[in-house]
């Protein structure tokens, strides 16, 4: 390490984690990759999260612990989280899940061999609520590709974008887009970092992705591991609460009249103009959204009858005041 600038910056966002996040700090801590930094930003959490991160911090000088006076959402967190980084490669990490004590040091020996690569992950596979394996995540995605216009098309399958846990180019995450307010706001990021560069997956088992009922997934997308691997296409028509997921994005899209699925959709496609790609790999690009997509626009169907309702509903309730004031 050389002036105080760790080589690796590892943000954890939390809210009200004090039941796992002690794990999950000790398998960053017990890495054999130990040149890093660990930003841990607490999203103004009411439980113990703060008193174990604070303990955390004083104990070991790697670990750098911010509080947010007031909750800013998940979207929000995660980004500062970045904001704050100095390191040349950057992590996010789940104040939920594990990780081998390899997992840093085969990421960061990827991308430091290959210049190509701007985000390296491992294999996955999922732990219940007391650490114990349940099955393995076997969405696999030939993002290793060195065409462009094939990475996009793989990773528009619905999937739970673990890759967002990998170990990232700090440069290639500068030149795209924060994560956004909106549902499914971290594929929309994971889109677009493969449209800047290729993904290498290390074909071992290194992320233990916990499964447990506070997890926004299960929250918003219940069951999804009964799918997850034998019928993955599955995932994209299951009816997800993108409503209620697109608060827990962002506080401030609370009460607001929101078309999630006209969203995603319109970042997508703007995802395909944000960077530098010929003519045809913006068509094939565009192909893919219409083929990966189609058969799901009863989706912004009803995206559009329920803002009518939703104003319907306060028309009626704004004609109530009045005719109670009238009399």
């Amino acid at each position: 390490m050389s002036n105080n600038q760790p080589r690796l910056s590892i943000g954890l966002p939390v809210y009200n984690g004090e039941k796992f996040i002690k794990e999950a700090i000790d398998s960053l801590l017990a890495q054999t990759f130990e040149d890093f930094e660990l930003i841990i930003s607490d999203n103004a959490s009411t439980d113990k999260t703060e008193e174990i991160c604070r303990a955390y911090a004083a104990q070991d000088q790697r670990i750098r612990y911010y509080r947010n006076q007031k909750n800013i959402g998940c979207a929000c967190n995660f980004n500062r989280t970045f904001e704050l980084s100095s390191g040349e490669y950057f992590k996010w990490a789940a104040y939920d899940d594990l990780h081998a004590p390899d997992f840093l040091i085969k990421c960061v020996e990827i991308l430091d061999k290959d210049p190509t690569v701007i985000l390296c992950h491992s294999h996955a596979y999922f732990i219940n609520e007391h650490g114990k394996f349940i099955q393995n995540y076997d969405i696999k995605f030939k993002t290793d590709s060195l065409q462009p216009h094939k990475r996009f098309h793989e990773l528009l399958s619905r999937h739970v974008n673990y890759q967002c846990y990998g170990v990232i180019r700090a440069s290639a995450l500068r030149i795209v887009p924060p994560m956004g307010s909106y549902a499914q706001a971290d594929a929309t990021l994971l889109l677009r970092l493969s449209l800047l560069g290729r993904f290498y997956e290390i074909p071992e088992y290194l992320f233990f992705a916990r499964y447990h009922p506070q997890q926004s997934m299960s929250m918003f997308c219940p069951n999804y591991l009964l799918v997850i691997n034998d019928n993955p296409k599955e995932l994209l028509r299951m009816k997800s609460d993108l409503y209620a997921y697109s608060v827990w994005f962002d506080s401030a899209n609370e009460g607001k009249i929101l078309l999630p699925h006209w969203t995603i959709l319109w970042e997508y496609s703007r995802s395909i103009w944000l960077f530098q790609l010929s003519l045809y790999e913006r068509l094939r690009c565009h192909l893919s959204l219409y083929t990966q997509l189609k058969g799901t626009e009863y989706l912004l169907l009803e995206d559009l009858l329920r803002v009518i309702q939703i104003l319907w509903e306060r028309w009626q309730i704004l004609s109530t005041k009045k005719q109670q004031v009238t009399f």
